[in-house]
């Protein structure tokens, strides 16, 4: 504060406070700032209201895939592993009943919003309908971000049918991140949202090389591990410790389009040896009833992500399967996860995919190779363990989302946002 006959007769005053910063709550941490107009300023009453609020913060509105998640995704890694960033995430509802609570602050800088529920899974073709649809779910995301004075935050899209909610927010940059093929919608979407972005993140070069005719502006981020997860010094109770010889192990979603033969095949041809299948189940797998019915095949069923660790150090060999809706190069996070580990790992191959790791993963194209390989694996030499581990380090989910952040400040698209 001023007394009025400080301010002399200054035709333009700037009046500024020192940032105040909360360490419990950065969402509070504001500073003021405003420029009075010309006149004399000792005959004006400054109050609160006369002052811009200016965050501290960048200011982020992700629209993702998935629920926040205990066991979170690429979306949620990357965006939250941002510096000095104030998020707001949206994602699709998963029941026809709103929510109790609208919203969820799960951190002190991340809002959690489910967007309202589709009635229907309306298509294009609907014309009026679909559209109304689309302006439902844009008003939505728009009055939560107006809520929170979001104004001109970075847009960060996960779908190809996000090209239709652009028109309906404010937002000062676009970014796109391609993780998968999306078959069930029209190409035309993903090509108009990936040339309206700013910057495109595709997680395989084959995605990169598919939107390559649709922006200049892409830049390759694959996977990534939390690596203090998988620590070589944590100690951990050994979860099967009645089995005796060999134990061959898969760890994922066990979903219709995995390919199980090969471990069918291995399991059949080495009873001696226990194949465990950890994770939940999604769909009916065609190949997992005759599974169950092996006396040497385990399915504990789903564990919490930080159970995971102990099961995959208590396998002898780890392996990767085929997923059908999965692009040929894409790597997923449970294979750096076995690397992680140190542990011999045997991959089931496409037929022309390219091995992501010759130096230190066997690339099997049949079942009888898949067999072959693990029983080479049970006898590798030493010291492949090592390269596993470093591969597995270069692979940190803080060094994708440092290598994001470089990407969106050179592109100028991370800057200071306005709000609180």
């Amino acid at each position: 504060s001023f007394p009025p006959h400080s301010l002399g007769n200054t035709s333009c005053l700037t009046v500024r406070l020192l940032p105040y910063y909360n360490r419990k709550n950065p969402l509070k941490s504001q500073r003021y700032f405003r420029s009075a107009p010309a006149g004399n300023p000792s005959s004006r009453v400054w109050t609160l209201h006369d002052f811009q609020e200016v965050s501290p913060l960048k200011q982020i509105l992700c629209l993702s895939t998935e629920p926040w998640s205990r066991r979170p995704g690429r979306t949620q890694q990357l965006v939250t592993r941002l510096h000095d960033a104030q998020i707001l995430y949206f994602y699709p509802s998963q029941n026809l009943r709103p929510p109790k609570r609208q919203r969820v602050k799960v951190r002190p800088n991340v809002a959690v919003y489910a967007l309202p529920a589709m009635l229907l899974p309306l298509e294009e073709r609907h014309g009026a309908l679909f559209r109304w649809q689309q302006r439902r779910l844009g008003q939505f995301i728009a009055q939560q971000a107006a809520r929170h004075r979001f104004r001109e935050p970075l847009l960060w899209t996960t779908r190809p049918d996000h090209i239709h909610l652009l028109d309906q927010l404010s937002y000062s940059g676009l970014v796109y991140d391609c993780d998968r093929e999306w078959d069930g919608l029209p190409p035309r979407w993903e090509g108009a949202l990936a040339q309206a972005a700013d910057v495109v993140f595709a997680a395989s070069p084959l995605l990169a090389d598919r939107l390559s005719p649709c922006s200049a502006n892409i830049a390759l981020v694959p996977n990534g591990l939390n690596c203090p997860l998988f620590s070589p010094d944590t100690p951990r109770p050994d979860p099967l410790p009645g089995v005796r010889g060999p134990v061959i192990g898969w760890a994922g979603t066990i979903r219709e389009g995995l390919d199980l033969a090969p471990l069918l095949y291995a399991a059949l041809e080495q009873p001696d040896w226990t194949f465990l299948l950890l994770g939940r189940r999604r769909g009916r797998n065609p190949l997992l009833s005759r599974l169950s019915k092996l006396p040497n095949v385990l399915i504990p069923g789903a564990c919490l992500p930080s159970e995971v660790p102990k099961w995959l150090y208590g396998c002898d060999v780890l392996v990767e399967l085929l997923q059908e809706d999965r692009p040929d190069d894409l790597i997923s996070p449970r294979l750096y996860e076995y690397l992680a580990t140190g542990k011999p790992v045997v991959s089931m191959l496409w037929p022309d995919q390219v091995e992501p790791f010759p130096d230190v993963v066997y690339g099997a194209h049949t079942a009888q190779d898949f067999l072959h390989l693990c029983r080479h694996a049970l006898e590798e030499a030493p010291g492949f363990s090592r390269r596993r581990l470093d591969h597995a380090a270069a692979a940190s989910w803080p060094l994708r989302a440092g290598e994001v952040e470089r990407i969106l400040t050179t592109a100028g698209l991370f800057g200071a946002g306005i709000g609180i």
